[in-house]
């Protein structure tokens, strides 16, 4: 078992507080929700747990052996149009060198699509490109999912599959944390929901 605590957040740029004093505390095995609208907050505070941002104030501690491996979905990810899922994935393990072929074309299948397809992504629907992405994220079997939007641009089909892999990761022992506009998916995916709204944080109800 590790968490990962979130202690008196916050985050300006310039004279605009983005977040403002968030304490959370996430442990492994459960699913968190963060619902919210446009510019609430909700993909800044994914950024800073990820370490892509700094706060301006405040610390996020790992409880855990190491540094965590983090499976992250978040907008404007830097996919090559010119490659094939599974080359683009390819690329990405080949950073950390901790998985071979097999995990990612295990991963690729998890998404319901098929590893040897030799169309690059630029000749991919919004869907199949949306299951590559969440492909990358677990493929390398994370310790801390973080995902922005995960459902956008999926069919039925694709939201079924995307929520039952989730549910997988957590039994596995991940955090995972959602960002998202759809409150079906946080009502039916996770243990614990928050809304934000200009920076804050409250309960669900």
């Amino acid at each position: 078992m590790f968490s990962l605590n979130v202690e008196n957040v916050q985050k300006k740029i310039k004279d605009a507080l983005i977040l403002d004093k968030i304490n959370l505390c996430f442990s492994s095995g459960k699913i968190y929700g963060l619902m919210g609208k446009n510019g609430s907050g909700k993909t800044m505070l994914l950024r800073i747990l990820a370490g892509l941002v700094h706060p301006t104030s405040g610390k996020i501690l790992w409880n855990g052996t190491g540094k965590p491996r983090i499976g992250l979905i978040i907008e404007n990810m830097g996919l090559y149009p010119e490659f094939t899922g599974f080359e683009n994935l390819k690329l990405l393990a080949g950073i950390n060198k901790i998985i071979a072929d097999e995990a990612i074309r295990d991963a690729i299948t998890r998404v319901g699509l098929d590893p040897a397809d030799k169309r690059t992504l630029k000749k991919y629907s919004l869907g199949m490109r949306q299951r590559i992405i969440i492909a990358q994220a677990v493929m390398e079997h994370p310790d801390l999912l973080l995902l922005d939007e995960p459902t956008n641009g999926l069919d039925e089909n694709g939201v079924s599959l995307m929520r039952e892999m989730l549910l997988e990761e957590a039994k596995r022992g991940a955090i995972v944390v959602i960002a998202s506009h759809s409150t079906e998916d946080i009502e039916f995916l996770c243990d614990e929901k928050y809304r934000m709204a200009s920076g804050c944080l409250a309960g669900w109800k």
